[in-house]
């Protein structure tokens, strides 16, 4: 009897990319090798294996979606850079920061580029979990900052595009070509969601605070009777980015599981707002993915244990 894996997508937040290094050299920055090392060593003792075991049954992938926005970015930079500039490197820093921000937003049904560009990359990245997980296997959505605003936009998007039947408005074919049509790419298995440091709040004022994804998804009973789910929004009181979720609306309060507060970062970070870079390398938080990981993967494989038990 086969065994299932389960997929693991991490997105980055705003200011994440590196100009000076070329994309396909940083398939595993730091803190992502960082974060999966954690997760899988924790997944192995809570199930009492080997770490070499836990990579067999952990798929992560991670979504570098930061490189899509660079050349804008860097020709803006090259445009205003000049003597007349005070704070030239807090000024390069903010276009790379905040201009993440900016550039992700939709302004017109006609002006989505980026967003579209941005979106494409979530749905090739799921199209790798698919191909090395399973068509059907449960995916955990680990996301920071931004990268919590385009998980939560994507999901959405794919969820109501499923509800009218191919919406080209909200799903165009620069992003449904990087799709297939597995259960896990069309966000049927979400089963998980983590959102770390999250402005998710600020952006749903534009939505009167009544829209949250489905988590888990509805269709995810269809593949797995047994598994739950659950939304934990980490953040950190002192981190000014990141806000609690399920105070938003009966709807948010509904589907989010728990507002986690943690206090991550160290003698330097974790008192000011300076603590939103360090959710990553957190044990806490990555105990609690770890632990629910743990969990999924028992109950999707119980037929497999009973087996291998007899």
């Amino acid at each position: 009897m086969s065994v299932q894996k389960i997929a693991v997508a991490v997105i980055h937040g705003m200011g994440s990319g590196d100009p000076d290094v070329d994309e396909g050299k940083l398939e595993q920055p730091e803190y992502f090798s960082q974060l999966s090392r954690q997760i899988i060593e924790t997944f192995a003792q809570k199930l009492g294996i080997s770490p070499e075991e836990a990579e067999q049954r952990l798929v992560f992938e991670y979504i570098y979606w930061a490189p899509l926005l660079q050349p804008e970015q860097q020709e803006l930079w090259e445009k205003v850079k000049g003597d007349n500039l005070r704070f030239e490197w807090l000024r390069f820093f903010f276009i790379n920061v905040l201009g993440d921000t900016i550039a992700y937003q939709v302004t017109s049904e006609r002006d989505r580029r980026l967003y579209d560009l941005i979106h494409a990359r979530v749905a090739e990245s799921l199209r790798n979990l698919a191909e090395k997980a399973g068509p059907t296997a449960p995916l955990c959505t680990i996301a920071h900052s931004l990268g919590t605003v385009i998980a939560s936009n994507y999901f959405y998007d794919l969820q109501e595009f499923t509800r009218t039947r191919g919406s080209k408005v909200l799903m165009p074919e620069s992003v449904t070509n990087e799709m297939g049509n597995t259960p896990l790419e069309r966000g049927e298995t979400l089963t998980l969601f983590y959102s770390l440091g999250s402005p998710i709040a600020l952006w749903s004022l534009h939505q009167k605070f009544d829209r949250p994804i489905q988590v888990p998804a509805k269709q995810l009973s269809a593949y797995h009777p047994d598994l739950v789910g659950e939304w934990v929004n980490f953040y950190d009181p002192n981190d000014i980015i990141s806000y609690p979720l399920k105070s938003l609306s009966p709807e948010y309060d509904q589907v989010v599981t728990t507002d986690w507060p943690v206090n991550v970062g160290n003698l330097l970070t974790s008192w000011n707002p300076l603590s939103h870079v360090a959710y990553w390398s957190d044990d806490f938080i990555t105990g609690a993915i770890s632990e629910a990981l743990a969990s999924t993967w028992k109950v999707v494989n119980l037929d497999s244990l009973t087996a291998i038990a007899q």
